[in-house]
């Protein structure tokens, strides 16, 4: 349908990444100097952004903050895309985030980058809450509220609805690993239906995060496809002729990465931490691979069992979870010389049976209290299971933890009144912080919309992603600039579908009708064989598989060409659609018009002066009015700025 190469007019409205940099304005140049998708190519645009604007970071010291960070924090300056409200903020008001971040950015002598505009916080808040843009009505509803109070407002009213139920049972799910197979065992749709309906009711209700944890600890049941929360357990179990030990391990190392942030745990049920973690944890170097036997003895009296759905057939088949049977009731038995570990052999004068013991606080179970009910309690009463829980939630919202990688906690280096002594420095960038937000996470009784909301209401997740001096890529840690993320395949689906009003429907086998992929069970194969297209399309934003394959955010040439010829992006850019889709229903409008309702929908934004004229110069040939609309739209699904949470 489009030219092989769009006329230079038209490519302006493209991202400038598609340019070389002679042909940008300065303004085009400040507009996405520090955008992460430039790769190698962004300290040359960062540096002639500088240039353009006659601009250099400053850091003159006075009482309190430095001069710079008081400024950015008290002003108000103009940008496409509308007003600020909210914005004037006195130092003595600054709440229980930015306290800290902009403390540690004024210790740092760094200025923080000026704040979004109102525009811009819409849709980065809704994309970052339920995974879709605004509509364009709403988006104008909320420019035009003088209210003051009408960004946090605005985050209550995403909280409640039905979209942040399907966005965080996709993020809870992907962390839970809820998929119908992995590369042990298989739970089936059923399976995983029933486990994404636990995942789904829990966020609706908004359960107590520590309650939803400890029904998944300690679930008990006949049938997986009937009960949600076996499957988190079942999820750890080691098929074929492993010996049992190597499940509880499997399960022991699934609870420490998902719960505490300590993916090391896998470490160190293979061996003693020294001589592997030396140089990585100093926490983990001094762990015994018989201390994390006594963690794992937690999970010895339960029993996982497969129970085939008909007599005599192979497949498929459901789990079910018990206690004190056959192999169960005995401790952690130290017998093994096959399976997936190395052999477990007690050493000498030791009981061959292990027996639980905390590994975090050195406490064992209360006498007569259930293992499992005893790990479920002490897990969750463990300061380390809220900072490791709104760490993971800081990282997604702001691209990397306060301690990051999120999962890489040493449990020794976290405590800013006992550092760790030299070499090693504390891991947290602002350990005061995540301290501060854990304790506030069991106070607000581990209420998930409270992390959430605290965050995102913080003036530091409201700074803008563009910076106007020198950018040091040293200063994300600071959290000094909103460090933008690439959508989600899900999100970059939603949007297309949403902004132009052209919905798909999909029927999935097993699972039921569908609209929103945000909304899909899994992402592994769906939408399934039947739209293999849709699945490629997902597929190359990198949505992984919650097993072996991670849901990433790294750019690609599949995305690109996705973007620019998929055919589920081609036919909504169709001057010939359906009457109800944005380009039929605008095509009548003038052409100032059209171009205004088309950023609006697509972008959540006003067009700058530029875009406009250079759209307006396109569409003035009535008769390729139609041809040119449709390049118009296809331009701004490719623009780097619809791709990203700016």
């Amino acid at each position: 349908m489009f030219k092989p190469q769009l006329q230079a007019a038209v490519a302006v409205l493209i991202c400038p990444s598609l340019m070389i940099p002679q042909t940008l304005t300065p303004e085009e140049i400040l507009e996405h100097a520090n955008c992460v998708f430039y790769g190698p190519r962004h300290d040359t645009f960062a540096l002639a952004g500088v240039i353009a604007r006659g601009g250099k970071a400053r850091a003159t010291a006075v009482d309190g903050l430095t001069s710079e960070v008081a400024a950015r924090l008290e002003t108000t300056y103009a940008i496409p895309g509308g007003s600020r409200t909210n914005t004037k903020l006195q130092l003595d008001q600054l709440g229980l985030v930015d306290r800290y971040t902009f403390q540690a950015m004024n210790d740092a002598g760094v200025a923080p980058a000026e704040l979004t505009s109102d525009a811009e916080f819409c849709r980065r808040v809704s994309l970052d809450l339920t995974g879709r843009i605004p509509t364009a009505d709403r988006l104008l509803q909320f420019l035009a509220d003088p209210a003051t109070d009408k960004r946090p407002k605005y985050v209550e009213e995403l909280l409640a609805s039905p979209a942040f139920v399907d966005k965080w049972t996709m993020y809870f799910g992907d962390h839970l690993q809820n998929n119908s197979e992995n590369s042990q065992i298989r739970r089936y749709d059923s399976g995983v239906t029933a486990f994404n309906n636990f995942i789904r009711s829990s966020v609706q209700s908004n359960k107590p995060y520590d309650q939803w944890v400890r029904e998944m600890l300690t679930a008990t049941g006949a049938n997986s496809y009937e009960k949600g929360e076996l499957n988190y357990l079942i999820g750890g179990v080691v098929s074929g002729t492993a010996p049992v030990q190597d499940i509880y391990d499997q399960q022991t190392a699934n609870i420490a990465k998902n719960f505490l942030g300590i993916a090391h745990m896998d470490c160190v049920l293979c061996h003693n931490g020294r001589g592997h973690l030396d140089t990585l944890s100093l926490w983990g170097r001094g762990i015994l691979r018989t201390q994390a036997w006594q963690q794992s003895s937690y999970l010895s009296r339960t029993n996982p069992d497969r129970v085939q759905v008909t007599a005599g057939q192979t497949n498929p088949y459901y789990w079910s979870i018990s206690e004190n049977t056959g192999r169960s009731t005995r401790d952690y038995q130290l017998n093994t010389t096959t399976g997936n570990r190395p052999a477990r052999a007690p050493l000498a004068g030791q009981p061959v049976g292990v027996t639980p013991r905390y590994l975090f606080t050195d406490t064992a179970p209360n006498p007569g209290e259930n293992y499992r009910m005893a790990l479920a309690r002490q897990l969750t009463a463990d300061p380390q299971f809220s900072r490791a829980t709104v760490n993971y939630l800081w990282a997604y919202f702001f691209g990397r933890g306060i301690v990051d990688p999120p999962d890489q906690f040493d449990p020794l280096r976290q405590d800013p009144n006992n550092p760790p002594p030299a070499p090693w420095v504390l891991q947290p960038s602002h350990p005061e912080l995540l301290n501060q937000l854990g304790a506030g996470f069991v106070d607000s009784k581990y209420d998930l919309k409270w992390i959430m909301r605290t965050i995102v209401n913080s003036q530091t997740y409201q700074l803008s992603a563009r910076y106007s001096g020198t950018w040091n890529p040293d200063w994300e840690k600071l959290f000094a600039r909103h460090n933008v993320r690439r959508l989600w395949g899900e999100e970059v689906h939603d949007a297309l579908a949403l902004s132009t009003n052209i919905l798909p429907s999909y029927t999935i086998p097993n699972y039921g009708a569908f609209t929103f992929a945000m909304t899909f069970p899994e992402p592994l194969d769906t939408p399934g064989p039947r739209y293999a297209n849709v699945v490629n399309f997902l597929d190359s934003f990198l949505r992984g598989d919650r097993d072996t394959e991670a849901r990433r955010p790294d750019g690609s040439i599949a995305q690109a060409l996705s973007m620019m010829n998929d055919p589920y992006v081609m036919m909504r850019v169709q001057s010939n659609g359906p009457a109800t889709s944005l380009l039929v229903r605008n095509l009548s409008l003038p052409n100032d018009q059209l171009i205004t309702n088309l950023f609006l929908a697509v972008l959540s934004r006003y067009p700058t002066a530029a875009e406009r004229t250079v759209a307006l110069a396109n569409l003035s040939n009535a008769s390729t009015r139609s041809a040119e609309a449709e390049n118009l739209l296809w331009s701004l699904f490719n623009k780097v700025d619809f791709l990203f949470n700016y």
